[in-house]
C-alpha cells in the first residue's frame, strides 16, 4: 500500500517513490546478505532477529511523519535489517528442524508469516473502506497501529526456544555460535578471536556456497520469486487501487486484494506444511501447482486490469483491459497469486534447509541475496513498464525457474538415494 500512500500525501514537500524505496531496499538487502550471516554468528540468531526487527518498526514509523530525507535513510537501513533478520530466521528454522520435519516446518513458518497479509490488510480495508484519498489522520492512526505492533513482535523474538545441543551438533556454525568459554582472560580473548574467525569463516562459506551446482540450479527459481513478490506486494495492488471502473473505493479495495492474497499464501503454506511429511512424490508436483496457478493469475490479470495500471497517477487510469473490468476476478487473481507464491517458497525452504542443513545461515543468505536483487530490478522498472511487459517478464522467468528446480530436486534425490544406500 506504500505507492497508494505516498500518492496521497498533503506535503508538498515530500517527493519519494515508493516503487524507489523497495528498490533500494532491496538493492541494500540483497548487498547486505554478503555480510548477514558474519553477522548471525558473532550476536546469535535471537538478538540478530530483534535488532533487525527494531529496523524495521523505525521504518514503519517514518509513515506517520514522513519526510524525504528520511523516507529512503530508513530505506537503507531495513534493507540491512531484512538481509539479517531472514538469514537469522532461516538459521533458527534449520537447527529446529530434522531432515523430516523441514518440510513441515517451513509450511508452517510461512502460513504463519503470511497471516500478516490477512489482518493486516482486513484493517487497512475497515480504516480506509469509502476514502477516495487517504487523509493524514487516516495513514497517522494506521501506522502507529503497526508500530506498536512490530516492536511487540520483536520482543516476541526473545521467546523463541533454543535447540538441545545434540539438535544443532551437526551445524557447525551453530554449535560454535552457542559454544561457552572457560573461565579467564586468556580464554576470553581466544574466545573473541575464534568468533572473528567464525564470521570470516560465514562469509567465505556464503561466496563459496554461491556457486555450487545445487544453488546455481536453484538460482534461477528464487529470482523468479524476487520478481514475483515485486508485483504480488507492490504492483498488483497498485494497479486495482488505479482501476476507476472497481469505484469510488477503490483504495479500500486494497485491503481486501491484500486479504485474497493472505489466505492464498495461509492456504497453500498450511496445506503444503501439513501434507509434505507423508508426500511421496518430493516437491516437484507442488512447484509445478504453483506455476500454473501463476500463469493462469498472469493470463486473468493480463484480460482484466488496464495496462498502463501499473504507472497511472492517483486519480487512476479509465482505461481498462481486454474484458471488462471485473473485481470478483481481480480479487481471484490476488488468491492465486498468494497460493502460487506460497508454493514456490516452501518448496524452496525446504529444499535450501535439507540441502545445506550444515550450514543454514550462509545458505539463507544467498537464497535471500539473489531474492532480493531480484526484487530490487523489479521495484526499479516497475516504475515505468506497462503491465503487459512485466507479465511477459513475470512468465518467461517462472518457466525457467520451475525447469532448474526440477533439476536441482532431481540431484538432491539422487544424492540422498545414494547416502541412504551407502549406510546399508
Amino acid at each position: 500500500m506504500k505507492q497508494t500512500v505516498i500518492k496521497s500525501f498533503n506535503s508538498t514537500e515530500f517527493h519519494g517513490s515508493g516503487y524507489t524505496s523497495m528498490a533500494i531496499i532491496y538493492g541494500v538487502f540483497s548487498a547486505s546478505n554478503l555480510i548477514a550471516p558474519s553477522v548471525v554468528t558473532l550476536i546469535g540468531p535471537q538478538l540478530s532477529m530483534f535488532f533487525s526487527g527494531l529496523l524495521y518498526s523505525g521504518y514503519i514509523a517514518m509513515f506517520i511523519y514522513p519526510y524525504t530525507w528520511s523516507f529512503y535513510t530508513v530505506s537503507v537501513l531495513v534493507g540491512i535489517g531484512a538481509a539479517v533478520l531472514w538469514t537469522a530466521q532461516g538459521n533458527v528454522l534449520a537447527i529446529n528442524s530434522s531432515d523430516n520435519t523441514i518440510g513441515r516446518n517451513s509450511g508452517i513458518f510461512w502460513a504463519l508469516l503470511q497471516f500478516s497479509l490477512f489482518f493486516g490488510n482486513l484493517y487497512i480495508y475497515c480504516a480506509w473502506h469509502g476514502h477516495d484519498h487517504i487523509r493524514d489522520k487516516d495513514r497517522q492512526t494506521v501506522f502507529i497501529s503497526l508500530t506498536v505492533i512490530s516492536l511487540v513482535g520483536c520482543f516476541l523474538f526473545f521467546l523463541i526456544r533454543k535447540p538441545e545441543p545434540e539438535s544443532s551438533s551437526s551445524d557447525m556454525s551453530e554449535s560454535q555460535l552457542h559454544a561457552e568459554s572457560s573461565d579467564g582472560s586468556s580464554t576470553a580473548i581466544s574466545h573473541r578471536s575464534g568468533l572473528c574467525s567464525q564470521a570470516l569463516d560465514a562469509f567465505v562459506q556464503a561466496c563459496k556456497m554461491f556457486v555450487t551446482k545445487e544453488m546455481l540450479l536453484l538460482s534461477v527459481s528464487i529470482g523468479y520469486t524476487g520478481l514475483e513478490l515485486t508485483f504480488y506486494s507492490g504492483v498488483y495492488g497498485t494497479c486495482i487501487g488505479a482501476m476507476t471502473q472497481f469505484g469510488k473505493d477503490a483504495k479500500g479495495l486494497i485491503g481486501i486484494s491484500g486479504i485474497c492474497i493472505g489466505i492464498g499464501e495461509i492456504l497453500g503454506g498450511g496445506v503444503f506444511g501439513m501434507l509434505n511429511k507423508n508426500n511421496r512424490f518430493g516437491r516437484n508436483p507442488v512447484v509445478l501447482l504453483g506455476l500454473i496457478t501463476h500463469f493462469l493469475a498472469f493470463y486473468l490479470i493480463f484480460l482484466n486490469i488496464a495496462s498502463d495500471a501499473p504507472v497511472a497517477p492517483e486519480e487512476g487510469t479509465n482505461l481498462q483491459g481486454y474484458i471488462t473490468p471485473s473485481l470478483w476476478v481481480a480479487l481471484l487473481c490476488s488468491f492465486l497469486l498468494g497460493l502460487g507464491d506460497s508454493c514456490f517458497n516452501t518448496q524452496l525452504l525446504s529444499i535450501i534447509g535439507f540441502t545445506f542443513r550444515n550450514n543454514s545461515a550462509p545458505a539463507f543468505a544467498v537464497f535471500k541475496f539473489i531474492q532480493s536483487i531480484m526484487a530490487a530490478i523489479a521495484f526499479f522498472y516497475s516504475n515505468f513498464l506497462h503491465l503487459q511487459w512485466q507479465l511477459l517478464i513475470l512468465v518467461v522467468a517462472g518457466f525457467l525457474g520451475s525447469i532448474t528446480f526440477f533439476m536441482a530436486e532431481h540431484k538432491v534425490e539422487s544424492s540422498r538415494r545414494d547416502s541412504d544406500y551407502d549406510s546399508i
